[in-house]
């Protein structure tokens, strides 16, 4: 085992002095989550760590520690939202660690217990069309308010903000991106545009005020098509932009572009070929498309905390799953980028805003959901920045699609901070 030390007990604790039976669940944790920097201690004050460590983990009770070694992906997450596990130190910092070491751990694995984890992992919800709705009623109508707390000021981006400077505001780095996205797709006045899962709607006004086009706008949460509605009353777009509360899988009409961002992650790998078929069916025989959405190296079921506690029916995709959409349509991909230390530092402002508004959201939700979204943004941030995840953005046309340029050189010129300055403060 790596150099480590260990301390002696300092008291019994609420539930008793640890025995040795504790003592060797705990020397077991530490080896599965590869010997980190980071301390383990038991209720009682027993410790396990190394010479130098980021943070350190206490369990406040013996069956705290009995549950997580017997099923840690699940358990983790719930016990420290219910205070039953505390970190002392960067939470970022304390997954980081975490992660690197679990992750060299399953490389440690043999091929029969790599080939066993498969079998046996947890496998998420389906996405049919009733489970759908439920699935993402669950996350995204936990109220606008409290979204309102820590998203951006003007367009409540709940997806990857574009840093093209590090020292962006999160309202920068979310116009940029919506600008980048807007470039990318090279959007001319008077096309026809259908988005995918639109969020709160600010995809669909930057893109209707900033590049003159029409818009409809598919959406299963009624509370966001409330607010998107609304909002594009007050800035006097509701001519040109249509929200409906509907399935992506019943979009009717023909357009120019197809756009989803931050939705893919909920369709499901099966439900694929379905969204293939209906980007078929919508987009014009010149047209083309794009996709923002979380993802992975490889294909794997999503940690099972976050799908059954926070996004429901979430599968992050690998990009060759995301080939599934295109290829029997025979779309072509023109430009693939992966933008994950952006989404790192997007998820740092958000927990950053979420903590400095701790005291109204308990007041909202209570102290349980708190702890247990601020280990969810944490973990995220954690795992965009060690690569368990990643963040894809697809673009792609109909063979018969002419109109895109055919370098990169228009995505920067003029430099995207300084495409909106009057929205980007």
């Amino acid at each position: 085992m790596t150099d480590y030390v260990t301390s002696e007990v300092s008291g019994s604790g609420k539930t008793g002095k640890s025995t040795a039976a504790d003592r060797w669940l705990l020397r077991q944790l530490y080896k599965i989550v590869g010997e980190p920097e980071v301390g383990l201690e038991l209720w009682d004050g027993y410790s396990m760590r190394r010479q130098h460590q980021v943070a350190a983990v206490k369990f406040n009770d013996r069956r705290a520690l009995q549950r997580l070694f017997f099923k840690p992906t699940y358990t983790f997450g719930n016990l420290y939202a219910q205070g039953r596990i505390e970190v002392r130190g960067s939470l970022i910092a304390t997954m980081e660690t975490i992660y690197r070491g679990l992750a060299k751990h399953a490389n440690e694995l043999g091929e029969t217990a790599r080939w066993l984890r498969r079998k046996l992992a947890y496998r998420p919800r389906p996405n049919s069309l009733r489970r759908a709705k439920d699935n993402i009623q669950t996350h995204y109508d936990l109220g606008n308010d409290f979204y309102k707390l820590w998203l951006d000021r003007h367009y409540m981006q709940y997806t990857c903000g574009y840093f093209p400077e590090p020292d962006c505001s999160l309202e920068q780095a979310q116009i940029a991106k919506l600008e980048l996205i807007c470039r990318k797709l090279d959007l001319q006045p008077g096309e026809t545009v259908v988005e995918a899962g639109s969020g709160w709607g600010g995809l669909s006004r930057y893109m209707a005020r900033h590049y003159g086009v029409k818009v409809r706008a598919y959406n299963i949460s009624p509370s966001q098509v409330e607010y998107a509605r609304r909002q594009a009353q007050i800035e006097n777009l509701s001519d040109v932009i249509e929200y409906v509360e509907d399935d992506c899988r019943n979009i009717s009409g023909t357009y120019d572009v197809f756009v989803s961002v931050g939705m893919l992650e909920h369709v499901g790998t099966k439900n694929y070929e379905t969204l293939g078929q209906t980007i078929d069916r919508c987009l014009s025989d010149d047209g083309r498309g794009f996709i923002h959405t979380i993802g992975q190296i490889s294909p794997r079921p999503l940690n099972e905390w976050i799908e059954r506690r926070i996004f429901p029916g979430a599968q992050p995709p690998s990009l060759a799953e995301m080939m599934m959409i295109f290829e029997p349509r025979d779309l072509a991909v023109v430009d693939v980028e992966n933008l994950r230390p952006h989404y790192a530092k997007t998820l740092e402002h958000w927990l950053s805003r979420f903590a400095a508004n701790e005291e109204e959201i308990t007041r909202m939700l209570g102290n349980e959901f708190v702890r247990a979204w601020q280990l969810y943004l944490a973990g995220s941030a954690a795992a965009f920045t060690t690569g368990g995840l990643q963040l894809f953005q697809v673009l792609f046309k109909r063979n018969g699609c002419a109109t895109l340029p055919v370098t990169r050189a228009h995505l920067y010129r003029p430099g995207l901070l300084q495409a909106c300055p009057d929205e980007a403060s």
